[in-house]
């Protein structure tokens, strides 16, 4: 079947894609408010973008009405973030999280979690998640009625048991992170694995 998202299946856009393009990483982002509320949001049309420098980028999109999620207006006001990563013991806080909220009002102490200050940024990480990534915004991009946010990347926090402090490699068999999968609520797991060697 071909589906064109220019024509008549551009208003299924949104469900195709998503459904597609899988599993995706979640970007669990921590901003504050004018005020000094933490806001906490995942997204998962996430990744990362590049090492040179380290940046990742993420689409905060709107809130039904049109105006700009807390995410983005928090970005847009001091232009910094954190990108916590969500594993297993953390999905279900991260869920709780994607509740709308009135503007100011923090998610963090609903869902259970603490936060802990940054190195760099003003916004504090997520103390439960696994890893956790300082961001300085880059530029926000906006095409259409997407919006991008880039981000460079400061500073990473990784759980000690998580990192190999010689050769700073990932523990992939420990780092438990999930995925998300088709919308409306549908994750994966990422500790069925397997290794392919890349060819010389």
């Amino acid at each position: 079947m071909e589906l064109d998202l220019e024509g008549m299946h551009a208003s299924r856009a949104y469900p195709i894609l998503a459904s597609i393009v899988t599993p995706r990483p979640i970007a669990w982002v921590t901003t504050l408010g004018p005020d000094g509320i933490v806001n906490a949001a995942p997204f998962s049309f996430f990744n990362v973008l590049g090492s040179n420098p380290p940046i990742v980028g993420f689409a905060p999109g709107d809130r039904d009405d049109g105006t700009p999620k807390d995410t983005a207006k928090n970005i847009r006001l001091n232009h910094e973030f954190v990108v916590n990563l969500v594993d297993e013991s953390t999905a279900e806080a991260m869920n709780q999280t994607a509740a709308t909220l009135a503007y100011g009002i923090s998610e963090i102490a609903s869902a259970g979690l603490t936060t802990t200050p940054s190195s760099v940024v003003k916004p504090p990480r997520i103390t439960q998640s696994p890893a956790s990534l300082e961001c300085i915004e880059w530029g926000t991009l906006q095409i259409g009625n997407n919006r991008l946010v880039i981000g460079l990347v400061k500073r990473v926090h990784v759980r000690d048991e998580l990192i190999d402090p010689k050769t700073l490699r990932i523990n992939s068999a420990e780092f438990k992170v999930i995925g998300r999968m088709a919308s409306p609520d549908w994750y994966c797991r990422t500790t069925d694995r397997f290794e392919m060697k890349r060819p010389e």
